[in-house]
């Protein structure tokens, strides 16, 4: 009936009074539940969010499973094996909700990224031989960088060749590399003669040769120490330029002297990579049109071994440059032509006359920038930069060629035009007094405190930052080796990139195994730091990730990203950066990835789409901390045996 039905409540009207006290009562009653139920919920979430797995990651232990089929080396070569263990979790701990996640994002929508084809199996993107046609000739600015663009960038994952096997282990792999991980023949009937490298079965040899070296870089070194003081820490850092194999920097390794050895990309030679598979630093590079990518003031030691670049030409320009990368008091060292010219010009096929003008140009060039010459004996000349740019200054008011540059930022280096004219050193006070700061011997110099930062020029870094800073990184590195225990294990990595290196710490807390580390510096950094780097004796190069490195498929071991994808968030996309990881990485080798919680959670559904096996782990300081690790491996795949299967390509 009409009478007895209830009330309905309506914008305009209101309910009757005689409803309004059992609503209130009501409504009391499930503010209590949802709150009690919010408290217990919240409360299960922190449990669960404390119980993160800390166990030790075994990724290679006796009770294992093998990652796809490939070749094991035999066991002389002391390879690790190439397995993942059964118990290690991958599980994404750390996302804001697991379950919400998985049901709005499910599984088959992770984008996965396919192989490419074999052709693209030593693709570098910057040094591509087909896109250097484009660009001219002169002064071999068409071997200079010349990256694709955005939409001729490769959305797959290049391949490495079949039969590829892990590399021999150093000290070791200096002498030895696998065939099938490089197999190019060229070199060894083309410096047959010059003892670079020999074919052995199933691998390569390199005895140590060179062309101007023919009885071994031992040997060579030997005679350059006895010249200046190799033993004394004095010269730490070096770089070689028209590297070949790097066998120079191989063997003063030994010496405790590291070298950054470069040459530009081969067509078919594969020098750098020959290099890199030894286990030696080394980069695609050459000396044209642009600035070499490090900071002024960053080596202790520059080396030529018939490297063929013109020195005398382009009225100087190429030898200004060397000048603006060695440290006061560096020393420069020629061998090949024209030194001892007298003696080869029969062998070098050249005039006597025109091999005289050259090295007279060069004998010119290194007085107008204020070298000394220090020695030639045999086939080597030795000069030394100036402690400071008094004298020379003084020296210029009457020879007025080549300029000092005007004022600008001699660390500068990235896409920055060579300049004819002379680097001018800091300021001192006397003739004494090297200019930008004396600095200690290897290896007091990894820990001393940089001039750079005492002196106040690197804006915001302080003594106090530097001391916290390594502190820090030696509390992670113990954290990192009680979540993977292979970067315990001496010998498991060899080469190392730091894609954001900031002071070095990383790379200064793993001095003591025989590794070495390549800090990048990028571009897009706030503070340029990579002369710090050097200083302590380290080495690196200035880079951007929103373009490919100048470096061959494969070269690194283990890969540090420390903020990585924030500091790139607005400037290229996630996943190209993370293919350029995947294409440098070998095969089983590890990442460590640092970054906040959240932009950690996108990078590790694309390292779903890569096929790497990934976990994330709490920070060091424990699961309150936003920033979070993400451990991952890039599992073991190959090219097919043969070209007709290419488009079968398995992983």
């Amino acid at each position: 009936m009409a009478g007895s039905s209830p009330p309905y409540y309506t914008p305009l009207s209101k309910p009757p009074s005689a409803a309004k006290k059992p609503r209130v009562y009501s409504l009391a009653v499930v503010t209590i539940l949802c709150s009690l139920s919010y408290l217990f919920g919240a409360w299960q979430h922190t449990g669960a969010t404390t119980s993160i797995v800390r166990a030790t990651i075994p990724c290679f232990p006796s009770t294992n499973i093998t990652i796809g089929a490939h070749p094991s080396p035999s066991p002389s070569t002391s390879s690790p094996t190439s397995t993942i263990s059964k118990e290690l979790d991958f599980a994404t701990h750390h996302s804001a909700d697991e379950s919400a996640a998985a049901a709005t994002v499910p599984e088959e929508t992770i984008k996965k990224y396919p192989p490419c084809d074999i052709k693209y199996s030593e693709y570098t993107p910057c040094e591509d031989s087909n896109r250097s046609l484009k660009f001219g000739r002169n002064r071999l600015i068409y071997r200079e960088r010349h990256c694709p663009e955005k939409d001729e960038l490769l959305k797959c994952r290049v391949p490495a060749p079949h039969g590829y096997r892990n590399p021999f282990k150093w000290p070791l792999s200096r002498d030895l590399v696998w065939y099938a991980n490089v197999p190019h023949k060229e070199l060894t009937v083309e410096k047959a003669v010059q003892n670079w490298i020999r074919y052995d079965g199933d691998r390569f040899r390199f005895p140590g040769g060179g062309t101007m070296f023919p009885n071994g870089a031992g040997a060579y070194i030997d005679d350059i120490g006895k010249l200046i003081n190799l033993k004394d820490g004095s010269i730490r850092t070096a770089i070689d330029t028209g590297c070949g194999v790097a066998s120079w920097g191989a063997y003063l390794l030994s010496r405790n002297i590291v070298a950054m050895s470069f040459a530009p990309r081969d067509t078919h030679e594969a020098q750098v990579q020959f290099a890199l598979e030894r286990g030696v630093p080394a980069l695609i590079g050459v000396i044209a049109s642009k600035r070499l990518l490090y900071p002024s003031r960053a080596f202790d030691m520059a080396h030529c071994s018939r490297c063929l670049i013109p020195w005398g030409q382009y009225d100087g320009t190429y030898l200004m440059e060397v000048d603006r990368v060695l440290r006061p008091g560096g020393y420069w060292i020629l061998s090949g032509p024209p030194i001892n010219w007298k003696n080869h010009w029969k062998g070098w096929q050249r005039t006597a006359e025109d091999l005289s003008a050259e090295q007279m140009q060069i004998e010119n060039i290194t007085q107008i920038i204020c070298w000394k010459k220090l020695v030639q004996k045999g086939d080597i000349a030795i000069w030394q930069k100036p402690t400071n740019h008094l004298p020379c200054k003084k020296f210029h008011k009457t020879v007025k060629n080549p300029p000092f540059c005007p004022a600008q930022d001699p660390d500068k280096a990235w896409y920055t035009d060579l300049e004819t004219c002379l680097t001018p050193l800091p300021e001192v006070s006397n003739s004494e007094e090297v200019a930008g700061g004396e600095l200690e011997k290897w290896p007091k110099r990894l820990n001393a405190a940089p001039p750079r930062i005492t002196r106040g020029t690197v804006n915001g870094v302080t003594l106090e930052t530097f001391q916290q800073n390594s502190q820090l990184w030696r509390r992670r590195i113990s954290y990192y080796k009680t979540v993977n225990n292979q970067l315990g294990q001496v010998g498991r990595h060899r080469n190392i990139l730091d894609m954001n290196a900031f002071l070095g710490g990383f790379a200064a807390s793993l001095t003591e195994d025989p590794l070495w580390v390549m800090n990048m510096l990028p571009v897009e950094a706030k503070v340029n730091t990579l002369g710090v780097i050097y200083e302590r004796g380290l080495i690196g190069t200035y880079h951007s990730w929103c373009e490919a490195m100048s470096t061959y498929p494969r070269t690194y071991d283990l890969i540090h990203a420390d903020s990585v994808f924030t500091l790139y968030k607005n400037s290229c996309e996630m996943e190209d950066i993370m293919l350029e990881m995947d294409r440098i990485l070998r095969p089983e080798g590890s990442l460590i990835i640092r970054d906040d919680v959240d932009m950690l959670v996108k990078v590790k559904r694309i390292a779903d789409g890569l096929n790497w096996e990934s976990k994330i782990v709490d920070h060091e300081d424990g699961p309150l901390k936003r920033e979070k690790l993400l451990f991952a491996v890039k599992l073991y795949w190959t090219a097919p045996a043969s070209s007709d299967q290419d488009e079968h390509i398995t992983s």
